[in-house]
């Protein structure tokens, strides 16, 4: 591996440690004791404003676009539990997945193996998700309108 892949490996990380430190301790502090009851009101609060709106929206659509993409670069590459990555998103932060998706993709890069082939029935669920999961952005969308 060139000193220059590994520190791009290395400047994903600190992309993803630092997301995962900014978007939880804020998550954290949301769904602390005595705060927004528990947090059953996060969805609702994306609603509170234009600001707060555009920004959710601007991340749905973001991760739906990152997600196309993650899913062919990684079938084309060969990176391993794509939709892993794209599944802790949402459970995580995509500015935490993406990252580590991309060091994934340098290391794969880096290993020099050729990608394993993919089947049809891999495409189907792959196009079947990506479907679902645009779906659900437009609906996100249009709900956060």
């Amino acid at each position: 591996m060139t000193l220059s892949t590994r520190l791009l490996c290395v400047f994903y990380a600190v992309i993803a440690l630092v997301a995962l430190y900014g978007t939880w301790s804020e998550n954290l502090a949301y769904f602390g004791p005595g705060a927004h009851a528990g947090g059953g009101g996060f969805l609702p609060d994306l609603r509170v404003n234009p600001a707060s709106r555009s920004f959710a929206i601007d991340l749905g659509l973001f991760l739906l676009a990152a997600a196309v993409w993650m899913v062919r670069e990684a079938r084309k590459v060969g990176v391993r539990f794509v939709w892993v990555y794209i599944v802790l998103a949402f459970a995580i932060a995509i500015s935490v997945t993406f990252p580590l998706f991309l060091l994934a993709r340098e290391l794969r890069l880096a290993s020099g193996k050729p990608a394993p082939a993919v089947g049809p029935v891999t495409r189907a669920l792959d196009l079947a998700g990506l479907a679902a999961l645009t779906l659900a952005s437009v609906a996100f969308g249009l709900w956060l309108h």
